[in-house]
């Protein structure tokens, strides 16, 4: 399904190469003072255009179509729609038959029987992810000013000085490859008390979100698979004070599945774009052999610098919806 949501309920729609691409969210409350503006520092930091990303550029201007009035949400369904204006299909003739190795595009050709839109990933590209970004400032004006959003990449190609990483780029794009990275989201001013028990825990639901989004390949909280190699007695936060707050932090600020007020960080692994002009090898299922196959198109070489504000927003997303089940 493309739905996901309780209270705050999102809906993304349209294809890489198709007239729009955008979203729908039921449960905005009303009252929420809203414009196309609203949008843009967030939209920007999504935005291709610098080293590393595809040379595909499209303008992303936001067009609220439903849900607002006089400036302010009228609690009815937002719908924001983008329009699609820089595409080139022809470059994808040839991946029907000869799908790319680690994309969508032979599972979705067996999911859809064949009838899905291939065209530059149709609905299984990182285009649709304009949404979730979209949804994300939606979520954080639920939230309120006093909830902060601090959004790093720590690691690209797998260095951490950010001082390399030009150079670990360019050479990348020199090599006609591509190259992963980590992206690490940490949110204050959340209250204590969001979230559930077991099946909508804070971490249950914002993973899922997380992993929703096209190349996110690992998801930790706090102190996260490090928990493993640590003691009851180093791993544990004590409390020190009347307000929760903790001495040490490797819970992430989530006890229980349920927020505590502390500081939420969460990390989240990005793997290399699968679209590569790298030459491979791989099954061409028109004439039944394996031949090489050198994609065309334009594809980010570290989708990583693109996808932080998306986790940023899949995180924001999570936790608007907790809120508005306080």
């Amino acid at each position: 399904m493309n739905s996901w949501g309780d209270r705050f309920r999102l809906t993304i729609w349209g294809e890489s190469h198709g007239a729009q691409v955008g979203v729908s969210i039921d449960g905005v409350p009303a009252g929420i003072e809203l414009s196309e503006a609203d949008f843009s520092a967030d939209l920007d930091r999504r935005r291709a255009g610098t080293l590393g990303t595809t040379p595909r550029k499209e303008s992303d201007t936001p067009h609220i179509v439903s849900g607002i009035y006089n400036g302010f949400t009228t609690g009815a369904p937002l719908t924001i729609v983008f329009h699609n204006e820089n595409t080139r299909s022809a470059d994808y003739r040839n991946l029907t038959s000869h799908p790319r190795p680690s994309h969508a595009d032979w599972v979705a050709g067996k999911k859809f029987s064949g009838y899905n839109d291939p065209r530059g990933g149709g609905h299984f590209s990182g285009r649709i992810t304009l949404g979730m970004v979209t949804a994300g400032v939606v979520a954080k004006k639920i939230l309120g000013d006093f909830v902060r959003f601090s959004t790093d990449i720590t690691e690209i190609g797998g260095c951490n000085d950010k001082s390399q990483w030009t150079t670990i780029i360019e050479q990348t794009q020199q090599a006609q490859d591509s190259i992963g990275g980590i992206v690490e989201c940490r949110v204050t001013g959340i209250e204590a008390g969001l979230g559930e028990p077991f099946f909508d825990s804070v971490e249950s639901l914002a993973a899922h979100l997380l992993f929703s989004v096209p190349a996110v390949k690992g998801v930790e909280f706090g102190a996260g698979f490090a928990a493993a190699r640590m003691k009851g007695s180093e791993h544990n936060d004590a409390i020190i004070n009347d307000e929760g707050k903790t001495l040490s932090n490797h819970a992430g600020g989530i006890v229980g599945g349920i927020t505590n007020g502390n500081e939420i960080v969460a990390r989240i692994a990005i793997k290399p774009t699968a679209s590569i002009a790298k030459a491979q090898q791989t099954f061409n299922f028109e004439n039944g052999k394996i031949e090489e196959l050198s994609i065309k198109g334009r594809h980010d070489v570290c989708i990583t610098l693109r996808a932080a504000v998306v986790a940023e927003a899949a995180l924001a997303i999570a936790l608007a919806d907790l809120k508005l089940r306080a």
